[in-house]
């Protein structure tokens, strides 16, 4: 995704209100630390406990070595089928482990698989070794990342999850950074479906037991250390809908499951996401000052969703407020207003509105009649 799109994607996770969860359908009662419901189509979180509060994330933290591998490869910075060296360091991998030997070439894609379907913290170490040169400049550049995404409250210090005490997240970074996966590498997001991989002649499965209980998962990653518990990031889609749970710190791996499942079928059965307006289509049009035209077609670079309690979407409203005096130049693409989202009569969020065109400056004369306006205005 352009790196405006990625913007786009925080400000309406952050403008958009902390949880649209209404008293009449009450989420259901989930045994977990801290969790967060997301609907990937909006962008909207549904519902929401302690989303905010700091957590360690064990293994979720392999969505972020994810994240910049699949960058990495964006960029050509390495290819699928490079063989990449096998470090000590990476050899002795404490936990979970995809097995790799000092003395055996492995291949970019074959890290990618250990990393995502048996969770090897030796296949981690590996590829951050490859892409940065070693783990702690990688960890460096995963806060960095974690920065540019809009996750304000987490830091890394390495690229498996091993606990530290300056290495932490909460669910609702973790579910932007799940909800970044899927949006900026749908091609690499195929993975996270993947059951079992056999490598060095040992076959382990995915861990995340919802694969083989709910055809509509895809994904995402599951984490477990003592001090974190049993999490689960939880991805399905249903129709044109995906939804995406993020449970962190339950007591096994069976409840982080049935609790993440519970959420996935709170928010496809009482929830709809609603189409407000199609992409590149006008929501109104603003007055332009100093402009070569008086008026600016402004709307969404991208289909706009809110999500809504099931059946309610014709009762939806919505307002543009634009940012004035607006003057020339405009660009395609600026900010220029929000859409302010109702529900009968309560507000559903706040959504940052773009220019759909672009508007140069006007000539001498029109520049002084549009200031003597605006001295009166």
């Amino acid at each position: 995704m352009p790196r405006f799109a990625a913007l786009l994607l925080v400000l309406i996770l952050s403008l958009a209100g902390p949880n649209p969860a209404r008293a009449d359908i009450p989420p259901p009662s989930v045994t977990a630390r801290a969790w967060v419901l997301i609907d990937v189509t909006s962008g909207m979180t549904i519902a929401s406990t302690l989303p905010d509060e700091r957590v360690e994330p064990a293994s979720l933290t392999k969505l972020m070595t994810a994240y910049l591998t699949f960058a990495a490869l964006r960029d050509k910075k390495i290819s699928l089928n490079q063989t990449i060296p096998v470090s000590e360091r990476a050899w002795r991998a404490q936990g979970s482990r995809m097995f790799i030997d000092l003395k055996k070439p492995v291949t970019a894609e074959e890290l990618i698989h250990g990393m995502i379907i048996q969770s090897g913290n030796d296949a981690c170490i590996a590829l951050a070794e490859a892409i940065a040169g070693s783990e702690e400049t990688f960890a460096q550049l995963m806060t960095k990342e974690a920065q540019r995404l809009g996750m304000k409250n987490t830091s890394f210090t390495n690229s498996s999850g091993l606990p530290d005490p300056k290495h932490y997240s909460t669910a609702r970074d973790l579910g932007i950074l799940a909800t970044s996966i899927v949006r900026d590498f749908p091609e690499q997001y195929r993975y996270y479906s993947i059951r079992e991989y056999r490598y060095n002649n040992i076959t382990q499965q995915n861990r995340n037991r919802l694969l083989w209980l709910d055809p509509n998962v895809d994904g995402m990653k599951t984490g477990y250390t003592e001090a974190a518990g049993y999490c689960l990031i939880a991805s399905a889609k249903r129709g044109s809908r995906r939804l995406l749970s993020v449970v962190v710190g339950t007591a096994s791996e069976s409840v982080r499951a049935t609790e993440s499942q519970k959420l996935l079928n709170y928010g496809f059965q009482l929830w709809d996401t609603v189409r407000l307006y199609e992409k590149s289509q006008a929501v109104s049009t603003i007055d332009v000052w100093k402009g070569s035209e008086r008026k600016l077609k402004a709307g969404f670079n991208n289909d706009f969703f809110v999500t809504v309690p099931k059946g309610e979407g014709e009762k939806v409203k919505a307002e543009l407020v634009s940012e004035q005096p607006l003057i020339a130049p405009v660009s395609a693409g600026q900010r220029v207003g929000t859409l302010r989202v109702q529900l009968d009569g309560k507000p559903i969020g706040e959504f940052p509105v773009v220019a759909l065109e672009n508007i140069a400056v006007a000539g001498f004369f029109g520049r002084m009649i549009d200031t003597v306006r605006l001295w009166f205005k």
